[in-house]
């Protein structure tokens, strides 16, 4: 559990696995934080996968935040990452990553990709403090809206 502090507030997270009993917490989530969300299949999917790890976020007893991501050989590809409305720029997200890299490194992984709309700063902004760089351009990647993807890439070991 660690402590995150933005402006006067201060939050407790505790990251733990996600479980099938958060599908309703985490859709809700999921639900408004993107134009096409993942379905309830797509995260059960994703636990069933041993190379698949998939976090929660917690705070006061409540689902704030979650993340996916893959590990294969050497190298993690981020999936999916969001917060609630109600808690974002509190560090949650960066819990979320920094027990991402964590787990990779553990896990002898020290590359990591991940695709984010070109448009997103809020994301970018928050990619690039944890090391992440622009490598290349994946033109209208996004089919709901025909945006662009940013291809960014970390070396974790560095």
């Amino acid at each position: 559990m660690k402590e995150k502090s933005a402006g006067e507030t201060t939050v407790e997270i505790e990251t733990r696995d996600m479980t099938p009993d958060d599908m309703e917490d985490v859709m809700s989530i999921e639900s408004v934080s993107f134009p096409t969300p993942w379905s309830r299949g797509m995260f059960l999917e994703e636990m069933r996968h041993p190379f698949c790890h998939d976090l929660v976020g917690i705070t006061g007893g409540r689902i704030i935040g979650y993340i996916s991501f893959a590990i294969v050989y050497n190298e993690t590809h981020l999936r999916n990452l969001a917060v609630h409305r109600d808690w974002k720029r509190r560090g949650v997200a960066s819990e979320l990553l920094a027990q991402m890299m964590d787990i990779s490194l553990d896990n002898n992984a020290g590359y990591a990709v991940l695709e984010v709309r070109k448009s997103n700063e809020a994301a970018l902004a928050l990619y690039m403090k944890f090391g992440f760089v622009v490598k290349g351009t994946r033109p209208r990647y996004y089919s709901d809206t025909g945006e662009d993807a940013l291809i960014m890439w970390a070396d974790f070991w560095n």
